[in-house]
This record gives C-alpha cells, structure tokens and sequence, in this order.
C-alpha cells in the first residue's frame, strides 16, 4: 500500500489499452504512446529536420565542384561554411531528438508495466490458481520491452523513410530517368519485406512463449530452493533448465537462420542502385548531359535513401516479437476479474459483527464441488473452530468470507449484509486473515507488521508484535523492527513468520478476524502465549478459527465439524467429543504427540505468562 507521500509521487498513466480486441495490437497500444504525443512528436520533427538539413549537403557539395572547382565561377569558402553549419545544426537537431526519443521509451515502458500490474491486482484469486509465476513475470518483463521497442523505434524509422522521399525529390532535379534507374529495385526490397515479415511471426512468438518457460523454472526453483536442496534435486533441475534454455535456443538458432537467408538481400538489394548510377551517370557525363558533382550528389542521396531499407531487416524483426508479444501482454489485460464491484457499491457497515453462511455451495472452477448446503452461523464477538479433515475445505470457507470466490449458490452475510454487495476494499479492512502459510515482503519487519496500516506509530507495531509473541525475537535481530528480512520471508523461521503475520492482522484491529491454522509453525511454549494473549484480543471480535491442533481448538468458545462440504455438527469440543464418534476420528488424525501437548494443555498446566505490553491498544 502507498503511504500519502509515494502516493503524491506516482504518476498514473495517462492512457490505457483500448479494450476493443477486434483491432490490431498496434491501435490498442495507440493511445498509450499518444498520451506523450508531445516530447514524442517533437522527437521525430527534430529527426525529420536534422535529416533534411543532411539532405541541403550534398546539394552543397555538388554545387562546389561544378561552379567552384571545375568551372572557377565562385569561391569554394562559400560553400564550405554553409556545410560546416548545416553538420552543426544536423547534429544538434539528431542529439535532441535522441533525447526525447529515449525519455519516450522509457515513459511508455513505465505506462505499460503499471498498466499490466495495475491488471494483475483486480484480478481475482482463481486467475492466480492457473497462472504460473515465471510466465506473468516473462510477460512483464520482455514482452513489454519488446512492445516498447517498436512502438518508439519504428516511428524514427519511418520518419528516414520519410526523408528518403526528400532526398528522391532532389534526384529527380538533377534528372528523371537517373532517378527510376537508381530507384528500380525499391519495388523488389518491398516484396521480400513482406514475406520476411510473414516467416518470421511464427519464430518470433515461439521464441517469446519459450523464454516464459525458462523463467518459470527459474522462479520455481529460486522460490522452491530448500524443497530442491532437501531431495538432492538439483541436477533434474539443471537438467530440466537445461532442456528449456534448449528448446529456447532452437528458437533463436531458427530465427538467426531466418534473418541471414532474408536480411542481406533485404538491405544489400538497394546497392545495386548504386552500380546503376555510375554506370548509367557515368555514361551520362561523357555524353555532356550531366555534371560530375551530379554523380557524387546521386552517390550521397543514394545512401540517404537506402538507411531506411538497411534498417528495415530490423524492424521487421522487432514487429514480429511485438506483435507475438503483444497477444501474451493483452491475454492478460483483457482478463476480467470476477470478484468487482458494481458502480455505487456501498461499503459494509459494520455493527455487532454477526456471520452467517446460508446454503453456499461453491467448487472450484470447473472441479468437483467443495462445499455443499453449507451453513453455519457466528455470534457477535463468538470464536467459532472448524474442524474437518484434511481436503475437506476449511480454507476455502474462510477464503469465501474474505471474498477472494464468490460462492456458486447460497449467500454469507456479515451484519445482514451480503458481501457480494459490498465493496471489496471495505470488506477486506473489516476482516483480518492468518493464512497458514504466511508470506511476508522483502522490506523490513516493522513495515511487514504495518502492510495494512502504513501510518501506525512504531509503538502501536511493536504492541501488535508483543501480543503475537514476536516482540523478543524481533528485538534480537541485528536491526530490531528495521531489519529487512529475505525474500518471502525465508531468513525468519517458520513460526517466526506466522508471528510476524498475526501481528500484521491484528494491528488494523479488524472486527472480524480468520485464522487459518494460524500457530501451525509455532512450538507449544510459544503457541500457548500467543493463545493466551488472543484470549484477550479476540473478545468482543467474531472470529473463525480454521483449526488442525486441539491447541488451537481451545480458542473457541464453539466448535463446528465440517464433512464432505457440509457442517454435520457443532458445540463445546467436550460435547463433541462425548457424543460425536466423527468428531473424535477427525481428531485421532492430529499426531501423537500434538495429542499430548494439547490435552496437557487442557488438563490445567500453568500456560506461560504474557509478555508484558501484550494488549493492543484499540484504535476508534
């Protein structure tokens, strides 16, 4: 979340994608490059004008040979300093135009990566589920170069097409027929552009796909580096980077082919223009038709015509990765989340806090279903435990109440209030989450505590730290609460990452809190303070407890049995326990030696005392 003052300094784009996926991929982009219209257009009038001052110097030089050289009519230093001023005036012209090329490039590749990211926060948990990591970062990356690239580059280019017509218009003033002969092969360079462009699109998308697939391993084993490392599988891993990067280079390998069979001819076929000129020029001065210093000026406008045709080869290249780009960068745009809010969505008003699932049934995409006739209800300020076996979609219930799904059929209400008709910001301020497997940002431990309060007071931090049992281990890091911890998380343990967690939860003081088997990663010793101090901060909050251990079950004031998608039971765990055989075969499958820690737990030992300063103080 951005706190006011980076909030002040990002610029949003100016302009988005035109959503329309009927046009071509080059006029859906079009309105983000016009958005810097300006400095953009005023990039390529310099380049148009510094080239069309290179154009006056060969009139120049041609000029000084007939009158001043050859004929003795005219002074040849008036001609030397006009040259030398339009090189000058040239060369500033192409250095300013450069400058604003490039702060071009680099506004529309800021544009498009917020653009893409800006997509990717509104899209809802399931596209998550079928998108792989390496590929949304591929395309973020090297698709939108790619489309960068060409967007910028391809305009200067047709922008020296321009002035090749320019320097054209000067050869036919020195003579007509001179002209179309140094001009007859422009026909046959466009000819094979074309199909160049057309072998290339194939290779060029392949090529994109399969760098998405290096980067999918790369971050798979990056992200899953101690899974590798405990199977000693670091070699299949090679192997398989291996087989990817291969596959990778066939690609390139092929369109290396493709460009040496196609770009010579592309960029060399206009040189023949030139022999045509000093065979049929020449000709011509020995005839006395024309001048010598009309050859040297065909020569130099010859040159200037053929820089756009030896550039062309690439161009053509970089359209075609843009264009194959482009496709992977709009499947991504053009998703639409299914978890929005309609325009005037009010935001959930908050009362005493009461929960109820009435009939949700809900499965995931396309598969089996998950929940079925599920109904359960909360009282204002209860903690309630689901308990069911492993698959049998606890997470998913408290997934649906924090709104990540929304359920197939049925309806969960907060205060009455069906979340579906609420807006989602709202909804999500008023319910705190614990997922069982925390993740935490690579910044530091007191800005990972404050995620969803970015303006807390340290003091109000290191309260929330103290009441999740984290404060002592945070103290005793090299930085305190200002050491920036590894990526994910990964230089903290795993119980020391769920403190860290429950304490970012709990410092918003949500009214409604999920703990989604919360103290999973956490010893005994420390779980039984963390219970002790959420005793306390829990009360007068409605809360759903996702519970795996009889420890935790101890938070609730009301146990619900979850089976096949359905709640088949509830009450006080010892009710369950005396009169429900389920009950007690979903608990046999918590290990041995959780069994003994929490019913000691239960039989009355003294818990830890609470670490001083464990309360929170309540924000109104």
């Amino acid at each position: 979340m951005l706190t006011e003052r980076e909030a002040r300094r990002y610029s949003a784009p100016k302009a988005g994608i035109d959503p329309d996926p009927g046009k071509s991929w080059m006029r859906r982009a079009l309105p983000v490059l016009l958005a810097h219209k300006g400095i953009f257009a005023t990039s390529l009038i310099l380049s148009f004008a510094g080239l069309v001052l290179q154009v006056q110097i060969p009139s120049l030089i041609q000029q000084a040979i007939d009158h001043s050289i050859v004929a003795h009519e005219r002074p040849l230093e008036g001609y030397v300093w006009p040259i030398i001023a339009c090189a000058v005036a040239a060369t500033l012209a192409a250095f300013i135009s450069r400058w604003f090329l490039l702060r071009t490039a680099y506004a529309l590749e800021y544009d498009l990566r917020n653009i893409m990211y800006e997509r990717l926060t509104l899209l809802s948990a399931s596209f998550y589920d079928r998108s792989q990591t390496g590929q949304l970062i591929s395309r973020a990356n090297s698709d939108i170069r790619a489309l960068q690239r060409y967007l910028v580059f391809a305009p200067a280019v047709f922008v020296q097409c321009g002035v090749a017509f320019v320097a054209f218009g000067y050869m036919l003033s020195i003579d007509v027929p001179l002209a179309f002969v140094a001009m007859v092969t422009t026909p046959f360079v466009y000819i094979l552009a074309v199909r160049m462009r057309r072998v290339m699109f194939p290779v060029s998308w392949l090529i994109q796909a399969r760098l998405a697939d290096v980067a999918t391993i790369v971050d798979e084993n990056i992200n899953g580096a101690r899974v590798v490392k405990s199977f000693a599988a670091e070699q299949n891993q090679l192997f398989s980077l291996a087989k990817a990067a291969d596959r990778v280079r066939w690609g390139y390998t092929k369109d290396a082919d493709l460009r040496a069979r196609w770009t010579p001819s592309v960029q060399n076929l206009p040189r023949v223009g030139l022999a045509l000129v000093l065979l049929f020029g020449g000709y011509m001065v020995i005839q006395g038709r024309i001048e010598v210093g009309a050859i040297l000026a065909f020569n130099s406008y010859l040159l200037m015509v053929q820089a756009p045709f030896q550039q062309l080869g690439m161009v053509i290249m970089l359209g075609q990765r843009a264009a194959a780009s482009a496709g992977r960068v709009y499947d991504i745009i053009d998703e639409q989340p299914e978890i929005v809010d309609a325009p005037g969505t009010p935001d959930l008003v908050v009362g005493s806090s009461e929960i109820v699932f009435d009939s949700v049934d809900f499965a995931y995409g396309d598969g089996p279903p998950v929940l079925r006739d599920f109904s359960m209800s909360l009282r204002p300020g209860e903690t309630v435990a689901l308990v069911g076996r492993t698959g049998s979609g606890k997470s998913t219930v408290a997934r649906l109440l924090a709104r990540f799904y929304d359920v197939d059929a049925g309806a969960i209400l907060i205060d009455g209030q069906d979340v579906r008709q609420v807006s989602t910001g709202s909804l999500r301020r008023a319910v705190g989450v614990v997922f069982e497997e925390p993740f935490l940002f690579s910044i530091s431990v007191a800005d990972n505590i404050a995620y969803g309060l970015p303006d807390a007071p340290r003091n109000e931090i290191e309260a929330a730290a103290t009441a999740a049992g984290a404060d002592r281990f945070i103290r005793d890091l090299e930085d305190g609460y200002d050491t920036v911890i590894g990526e994910r998380g990964y230089t903290l343990s795993g119980g020391q990452r769920q403190r860290v967690a429950i304490a970012r939860a709990l410092l918003p003081n949500p009214p409604v809190m999920i703990l989604d088997d919360a103290t999973s990663a956490i010893d005994v010793d420390t779980e039984q303070r963390i219970h002790h101090a959420l005793h306390g901060l829990l009360a007068g909050r409605t809360t759903l407890v996702i519970a795996h251990r009889l420890s935790t079950i101890t938070l609730a004031d009301r146990v619900v049995l979850l089976e096949d998608g359905a709640a088949v039971a509830e009450g006080s765990h010892e009710d369950l326990m005396a009169t429900n055989p389920l009950y007690r075969e979903v608990l046999d499958e918590v290990t041995d030696k959780e069994i003994e820690d929490d019913m000691a737990d239960m039989s009355g030992a003294p818990r830890a005392q609470e670490p001083a300063g464990g309360q929170i103080e309540v924000r109104p």
